[in-house]
């Protein structure tokens, strides 16, 4: 998939477990853990607000887009 996930990274930077975050904006522990790995087809916009606020970060500091060899060609 192109779209990769950085949550772990600004998880690390900030110091906070993902359980911490978790609790914080209202979901499972479970879906955090999809989210993180990739595993989700989509992140509510509510959601990805939730965690850029209580992470104090950009949506662009925990997606990037990696079109990967050949794209474009």
């Amino acid at each position: 998939m192109p779209i990769i996930v950085r949550l772990d990274v600004m998880l690390a930077r900030r110091k906070m477990t993902s359980r911490e975050l978790s609790a914080r904006i209202g979901i499972s522990e479970q879906n955090l853990s999809l989210l993180r790995s990739g595993k989700v087809r989509g992140v509510r916009f509510n959601t990805l607000e939730a965690i850029c606020r209580e992470l104090d970060c950009q949506p662009g500091d925990l997606l990037e887009y990696d079109a990967g060899p050949g794209a474009g060609d």
